[in-house]
């Protein structure tokens, strides 16, 4: 079968990861394949599970290779060697350069805590908490040039309630993007090559 080499990008301990290793193992992501992982933070918890694993990584920071340019031109070295069709960031903290956008131009999406445009950048969950609002979510969405401004995929909302503490909606919203994103990863990699003929609603 035909199948879509996915590289990864993560900063932090990689439940998002973990969820598509384990839903490429349950069969859960059609003819996608977790062939890669890169990173920023060569001790994240996103790399002791992928060398556990044993999935190939590209672990450094962007003081080792003297600066983010330097670092996203050995990303894309690194992506274009182990033939990756399609870039998921979940849980990438840093914002990514035109170098690897317009190399994955629609072939880059991003998991973001939040429903877009509502609460963009960081802490997007305390945002929401703060702003008093009564649901955040989940946003699947197309990497461009703006901070979380690509084209929308997919989003699920999260209720929040008025006894919620962080750690309650975080709760809620982990377990939304850990429904959603390999969904959408298998669905888009079926549409590029038409391995089952069906494609992101």
């Amino acid at each position: 079968m035909k199948r879509v080499n996915i590289a990864v990008f993560a900063s932090g301990q990689g439940s998002n990861f973990r969820r598509l290793v384990e839903a490429e193992r349950a069969g859960e992501l059609g003819c996608g394949h977790i062939a890669l992982l890169i990173s920023d933070k060569p001790t994240c918890g996103a790399v002791a599970y992928a060398t556990h694993v044993g999935i190939p990584c590209f672990a450094h920071t962007h003081q080792e290779l003297q600066g983010k340019a330097q670092w996203e031109q050995m990303v894309l070295n690194k992506l274009q060697q182990e033939q990756i069709g399609f870039v998921v960031l979940a849980g990438y903290m840093k914002l990514i350069g035109i170098t690897l956008i317009e190399a994955y131009e629609q072939r880059m999406i991003n998991l973001h805590p939040s429903l877009l445009p509502a609460f963009k950048g960081l802490n997007a969950v305390e945002q929401a908490l703060a702003a008093k609002v009564s649901e955040t979510g989940v946003t699947v969405h197309y990497v461009d040039a703006q901070l979380d401004a690509g084209p929308i995929l997919e989003q699920v909302r999260v209720p929040i309630f008025e006894t919620d503490a962080v750690e309650d909606v975080l709760a809620r919203v982990h377990r939304a993007e850990h429904e959603l994103l390999p969904r959408v990863v298998k669905q888009w990699c079926e549409r590029e090559i038409g391995c089952h003929g069906k494609g992101i609603n």
